[in-house]
């Protein structure tokens, strides 16, 4: 008895590291994945952020200063920018998927239109710094600044009712890709100005915006049913069906510091950053959404990769008490090949996957190993009546296993009441056994051979 418990416990150790094995494969092939995203993202256009519009002037300031009885004349560039007092986005965005090789990504084609007004351009009236400094400044600049310009396929302008040709940059230090365009000072009028910009964006994963308006309005609607909301603030209403999704954000500057962040050029990160990350917030507040692929078949397998070492102990705890309980011999060796029939189905899986949607590669691989462990198993507790109750417990695991990877929100309650529910299976199964009684008959060869 004690040497089968060894034999047993080495099995499980070699079970554990050739689940070890499947993860890194499963790990492997999810690095592919990334990989060939960002190529996917390095040929066409990453993620983007739309930060603007906004209009800024360079003005160089210039004045004498005396050094060793010396006058010195000195100077300094800045810019000076002026956010619009309303922003109203309106945009709609077209997914379609781009692949490389076995791996796709979903690429966003966004058509939106930017209408922003400014109530006056006081922000742009130069002031010296210096005692009898002087200042001069350029031609003011409407500004919109992109987190990737690769992806810029049509923009357009006009400014009150004049349309105006854009160029390529922004001439803003800190945002330079993107689009600009000089401003005519008979467009400069101390009533204000209003902008109207459409643009048409190609992107993957991720839409985003800093909401740099004293008012800022945002409607996105878009075809893809899975959109995860993200960033500082989270959209006012939205609605999610299988066509897709509609969803509108308003951000005042009175609880937003997208103003200053943009005046002191912080950076525009990759990944919206969550309001709650902790320490200092080194990048724009922005908001946006990120078009999560939930048929990403590697996170699905590394998923259920995780429950193999709980499916091989519940399966051979039930060989177990088959061969206690109807006092039958069952081999170590026989443990050993229904613990590697277990883990290759995780194998199964994610290679099925990679070919076949993954509701149709779960069906076929746990199918297989089904019909594989309940032949053996009707050989190995001798006889098909035991083989099939194995086979269908077998299916159960797996049909629990498909339900938990459904559910990522739910799953450790469903997981932990399921367990329960097989412990006390178990218990009430076994409640009337003498178990020193049955140890003591298996110990003096009163078991059936084998």
């Amino acid at each position: 008895m004690k040497s089968k418990l060894l034999a047993l416990a080495i099995i499980l150790v070699l079970l554990i590291g050739a689940l070890a094995q499947i993860s890194g494969v499963v790990q492997d092939r999810q690095n592919h994945r990334q990989a060939a995203i960002h190529s996917i993202a390095q040929s066409l256009a990453g993620a983007q952020t739309l930060v603007g519009p906004l209009i800024h002037v360079t003005c160089t300031e210039q004045w004498s200063t005396v050094v060793d009885k010396q006058v010195q004349t000195e100077r300094r560039e800045h810019q000076l920018v002026a956010a619009p007092t309303s922003l109203a986005v309106q945009g709609s965005s077209q997914l379609q998927p781009r692949a490389r090789g076995l791996h796709a990504t979903q690429v966003f084609d966004l058509k939106a239109r930017l209408a922003a007004r400014w109530a006056d351009l006081q922000t742009l009236q130069p002031t010296a710094q210096h005692p009898n400094g002087s200042v001069s400044c350029g031609q003011p600049v409407l500004m919109m600044s992109v987190t990737d310009a690769r992806g810029i396929r049509h923009a357009s302008l006009r400014v009150g009712d004049t349309p105006l040709p854009l160029l390529p940059g922004t001439l803003y230090n800190g945002y330079p890709r993107g689009v600009h365009a000089p401003l005519p000072t008979n467009l400069l009028t101390a009533g204000g100005l209003a902008a109207q910009l459409d643009i048409e964006l190609v992107g993957t994963e991720q839409l985003s915006v800093v909401p740099v308006g004293a008012d800022t309005q945002v409607n996105l609607s878009s075809n893809w049913p899975h959109p995860s909301f993200g960033g500082q603030f989270l959209p006012v209403t939205h609605q999610v069906s299988a066509q897709g999704f509609e969803a509108s954000w308003r951000v005042s500057s009175l609880a937003s510091t997208a103003q200053q962040d943009v005046a002191q050029r912080k950076a525009v990160c990759a990944t919206v950053q969550d309001a709650s990350t902790p320490g200092p917030r080194t990048c724009a507040e922005a908001f946006g959404v990120t078009f999560v692929d939930p048929g990403n078949t590697y996170a699905l397998s590394d998923r259920a990769t995780k429950y193999g070492l709980l499916f091989i102990g519940l399966t051979f705890l039930a060989v177990g008490l088959f061969e206690f309980m109807k006092a039958l011999r069952v081999h170590p060796i026989q443990y050993l090949l229904v613990g590697a029939a277990m883990s290759m189905f995780f194998l199964l899986l994610v290679s099925l996957a990679e070919h076949l949607p993954f509701e149709i590669a779960y069906l076929a691989a746990a199918s297989a190993c089904v019909l594989l462990l309940t032949f053996y198993a009707g050989h190995m507790l001798q006889g098909f009546s035991r083989g099939v109750p194995f086979g269908l417990g077998i299916g159960l695991l797996y049909g629990m296993l498909y339900v938990l990877l459904q559910i990522e929100q739910t799953a450790l309650l469903v997981g932990t009441v399921a367990l329960f529910a097989v412990l006390a299976a178990i218990m009430a199964l076994t409640r009337h056994v003498d178990w020193y009684a049955r140890i003591r008959q298996m110990s003096q060869g009163g078991a059936a051979p084998g």
